[in-house]
């Protein structure tokens, strides 16, 4: 099928934007078939397809000429596969991302790996009817995975989660990423137990950033943070998230790695609150994570990184020791790093303090990302020392 794109689509296309947006189509249409993209002057610019998701309409696949059959996918997952040939010679991590969507050359799709099992993650309906084909071409790329699951991350009647081939794993799934121990589970909605982008930092916090420091972890989810800095020799830490689960969570990732949860302290509360709470029980800190979701919300408050982050930097910064460590994170794509780091340091001049960026992390190499989609590189996490 072919589909005519506006003068400003087709250069961005050229110019090796991936992501179609609604507006870039000079007339509405809806097909889940493979589509040529097509100039207003009839110049043909690249084969892609249309799917709603969270953001966009559709991706471009590839501005060369050929049928998008199995063979074309086997070359994206043998490229993917080729690219993260480091990560499978590090025996101290054993979970990462195989295949990074528009980075790896599919928009809609993500594949992690877990140890010799997979996850596949769908964002749209469309790549959803392709499911055979591209199962397929994994099959015959990654012989070695012995199981997969997927996640469907899009809404519809279809199952949020479920087991697609192969054996099944155990619950939990252990695995291990720089040599620190994480319980997973495959099955469990849309979640895992870990977020995998954050290696990188969580590496940081092993390899001794909390070092004889009293860390406190907001937004937790499962403490992997918490567990990271216990392992690299933190004093103590302190665990915070709204969810029930998060209890059960955070204590049996501490016990995988043979730390008696009750030498920790972990709370089920409202971060804001816990701020409140901390604050008049004189409480501090020497480091302080805080990586919340980028959107969020419960009884009393609605959160957005955009609009609310500044006030958790200013909460943190009642909490903190003199030459401590705030790490601020965040997943929102649609601010840029520039606009997260004015959110954090504005706030930080509001408090009047001193403060020095000693560090910045995105996404790890195999979060696969394109030079021309900055959008696509979502990880924004800064590391500042606060001098008071």
């Amino acid at each position: 099928m072919k589909i005519k794109v506006t003068h400003f689509a087709a250069k961005k296309i050229k110019n090796g934007d991936p992501l179609i947006q609604e507006d870039d189509l000079l007339k509405k249409i809806e097909t889940t078939q493979w589509v040529d993209l097509i100039s207003p002057t009839n110049e043909w610019l690249a084969k892609g397809y249309l799917g709603k998701q969270n953001k966009g309409i559709g991706w471009v696949i590839t501005q060369e000429v050929g049928e998008l059959d199995q063979l074309f996918f086997e070359k994206l997952f043998i490229q993917a596969k080729q690219k993260r040939q480091m990560y499978y010679q590090e025996t101290s991590t054993t979970a990462f991302r195989l295949f990074n969507g528009e980075g790896d050359g599919l928009g809609g799709l993500t594949i992690d790996l877990y140890e010799r099992y997979v996850v596949f993650s769908w964002y749209n309906e469309t790549l959803i009817t392709k499911k055979d084909l591209i199962l397929q071409a994994f099959q015959a790329v990654f012989p070695e995975v012995i199981g997969a699951y997927e996640k469907n991350r899009f809404p519809g009647n279809q199952p949020e989660s479920q087991w697609i081939f192969g054996e099944k794993a155990p619950e939990p799934l252990l695995i291990k990423e720089n040599n620190v121990t994480y319980a997973t589970y495959l099955n469990e909605g849309l979640m895992t137990g870990i977020f995998l982008d954050q290696k990188e930092v969580r590496g940081a916090l092993v390899d001794g950033l909390a070092s004889g420091k009293r860390v406190l972890n907001m937004f937790s989810y499962t403490g992997a943070f918490s567990v990271a800095a216990a392992m690299g020799g933190a004093l103590e830490t302190t665990s915070v998230d709204l969810a029930k689960r998060s209890l059960d969570k955070t204590r049996e990732q501490f016990l995988v790695n043979g730390i008696d949860p009750e030498t920790q302290k972990i709370y089920v509360m409202d971060t804001f609150d816990y701020f409140k709470y901390a604050k008049k029980k004189g409480q501090t800190f020497d480091l302080i994570v805080l990586d919340p979701p980028s959107f969020a919300r419960n009884k009393k408050k609605t959160f957005s990184v955009a609009k609310n982050y500044g006030e958790l930097i200013e909460d943190s910064l009642d909490l903190i020791e003199e030459k401590g460590m705030i790490i601020a994170s965040t997943n929102a794509a649609n601010l840029s790093i520039q606009q997260f780091s004015q959110i954090i340091e504005k706030a930080m001049l509001k408090k009047k303090v001193k403060f020095v960026k000693t560090a910045t992390y995105q996404l790890p190499a195999d979060f696969s990302t394109l030079p021309s989609f900055s959008e696509g590189n979502y990880l924004k996490v800064f590391c500042y020392e606060i001098l008071k």
